[in-house]
């Protein structure tokens, strides 16, 4: 009996997923960007206009609160719990979209490397496991250009998925223009395709107006949260920060193997697949330049694109040569090139299993400390609450039940007041609390007197006025 065509894409993906939960277990949480989407879906599912001018909030994606709002809606307490669930599959189905673009723009061994190399990056992983919103986004256009390489200028299909990644991430805004000159270059365009160019930012800015009064917010926002964090910012930083983090995502050996594989399998293969992948490439480098010529932050996880799509260039460095025919001179040349670069991944294996080892017992001890925050939350007894800064105001907000404005930051204020979550120790502040990007890593001084509560991270005064 023959499988449905989606059966075998969702079973891998489901098996991915199951894989990269088991390595990671127990680390399960949220990160602090999609805490504010389940929060806000939350606040609109019980009639609340969501705050998203809260210090420092983060950028109110649209999707992700929709998201939000559907976890809120199945229990309070399962949100979370969607969110994670979700984070893994969306790792699983990462897996399988990068494989299959290898095996339509390559072979089979190609997809198969491909995967292997993307599911075995540490940032990738670390970013997956906290349910950034990038990995999604990832998701939506990789299965974008899936469609176009199967049926080239698809349209409808292809915009659709475009569009919902724009309602994640506004870079998928440019894939969508690019797309739409591209259908109207061959005589295809409709009033369809024009609605799904439009349809996210027109729903974005719409969102931000009715939230905000001001449909600009998302950008003007986080451009201005970025500057009170010290964030690097500016199209002149791009030239060197670049390289380096995409270095820092895929390790030298993957970045040697993806010039090999692009540079030969754009000259010697001549086929759409490599032009349609270095096509990808190039737009998502330029929406990287848009951002930081608009003065928002310059991330890794932003560079999480390019970087998937330079592994699969990379997989074809090491397995591309087996499309060329057997009189190519090229053909041996490329086996001892990409023989190079499955030699230097390799030699990093150790590093990389360190790395991996590293990020998953941050992620573990974070997820202890969290639960033992959990376990305390319910004892604050004051109608104001502070914590050491703003990294824990989301959380207490959902298990509280108080307004994000009620839950202070000490590092701020200066000092703790009402119900006070202060780090039991350095050791602690610095595993959960602090960020090593942070412009501001001071905390202030516990409250004087004993604790109401206390677990191995955290001690709780209550000095209610």
């Amino acid at each position: 009996m023959r499988l449905r065509p989606l059966a075998i894409p969702a079973a891998v993906s489901i098996a991915l997923a199951t894989l990269v939960a088991l390595a990671a277990a127990p680390a399960r949480f949220l990160n602090y960007d999609t805490e504010y989407a389940l929060l806000w879906g939350h606040d609109l599912v019980h009639g609340r206009n969501p705050d998203y001018t809260v210090p420092f909030a983060p950028t109110p994606h649209p999707l992700a609160t929709l998201v939000g709002a559907v976890g809120s809606l199945i229990s309070r307490g399962f949100g979370e719990g969607l969110f994670e669930v979700l984070a893994f599959l969306a790792l699983g189905i990462l897996g399988w979209l990068v494989y299959a673009l290898g095996r339509e723009w390559f072979t089979p061994a190609t997809g198969v490397v491909a995967a292997l190399i993307v599911l075995t990056r540490e940032p990738v992983l670390s970013y997956g496991v906290r349910a950034y919103v990038d990995i999604p986004y990832i998701c939506l256009l990789l299965g974008a250009l899936l469609v176009e390489t199967r049926r080239p200028r698809a349209g409808t299909p292809v915009l659709a998925l475009v569009a919902l990644a724009g309602l994640l991430r506004p870079e998928a805004w440019l894939f969508a223009f690019a797309y739409v000159i591209w259908l109207r270059r061959g005589g295809a365009l409709s009033r369809t395709h024009v609605a799904l160019l439009v349809g996210a930012p027109l729903l974005w800015a719409l969102s931000d107006l009715a939230v905000t009064g001001d449909p600009l917010h998302s950008l003007t926002g986080t451009r201005s949260t970025a500057e009170d964090l010290g964030r690097v910012t500016g199209l002149q930083h791009v030239p060197s920060l670049l390289p380096r983090r995409l270095g820092e995502i895929l390790r030298e050996p993957v970045l040697f193997g993806a010039a090999v594989g692009g540079v030969l399998s754009l000259w010697r293969l001549r086929t759409r697949g490599p032009l349609l992948g270095a096509a990808a490439g190039v737009l998502a480098v330029a929406a990287f330049c848009v951002l930081a010529a608009a003065g928002l932050s310059i991330l890794t996880r932003y560079l999480l694109l390019p970087a998937t799509i330079l592994a699969i260039f990379a997989a074809a460095g090491i397995c591309g040569w087996t499309e060329l025919p057997r009189g190519d001179a090229w053909r041996t040349r490329w086996a001892v090139l990409g023989l190079i670069t499955a030699l230097g991944c390799v030699a990093f294996i150790p590093s990389q299993v360190d790395r991996l080892r590293s990020t998953r017992s941050a992620l573990v001890a974070q997820t202890h400390i969290l639960d033992q925050l959990h376990d305390l939350a319910g004892r604050a007894r004051c109608a104001t609450v502070s914590v050491p800064n703003r990294r824990a105001v989301p959380q207490l907000t959902l298990w509280t039940g108080r307004r994000p404005r009620a839950i202070l930051s000490a590092q701020e204020r200066g000092a703790y007041v009402g119900s006070a979550f202060v780090p039991a120790s350095a050791a602690i502040a610095a595993q959960f609390v602090l960020d090593a990007r942070d412009k501001d890593r001071a905390l202030p001084r516990a409250p004087g007197g004993a604790p109401a509560a206390r677990s191995a991270a955290w001690l709780l005064f209550d000095a209610c006025p």
